[in-house]
């Protein structure tokens, strides 16, 4: 079993490593680029019977940093 965990900063939280790809980006001539934010993407290879709960559970404690984070799961 598979999940994909995707976080990234919430809205309204500064993103310097964002900010540094839009300007490298315009400094590139894609002057069209008006914002980015960066995030991580975590694949777990999970045993069979492993809930969303849990994952979840894994994410509050250790993946995300839920203060300045959010998380989204996909189960495979």
């Amino acid at each position: 079993m598979k999940a994909r965990v995707h976080v990234m900063l919430k809205t309204g939280v500064l993103d310097p490593q964002g900010e540094a790809v839009r300007h490298a980006l315009g400094a590139m001539g894609f002057d069209k680029v008006e914002g980015v934010r960066q995030g991580k993407v975590i694949d777990l290879e999970l045993a069979e019977g492993t809930t969303e709960a849990e994952v979840a559970e894994m994410c509050e404690k250790l993946l995300a940093n839920t203060v300045i984070e959010r998380y989204e799961i996909d189960l495979d």
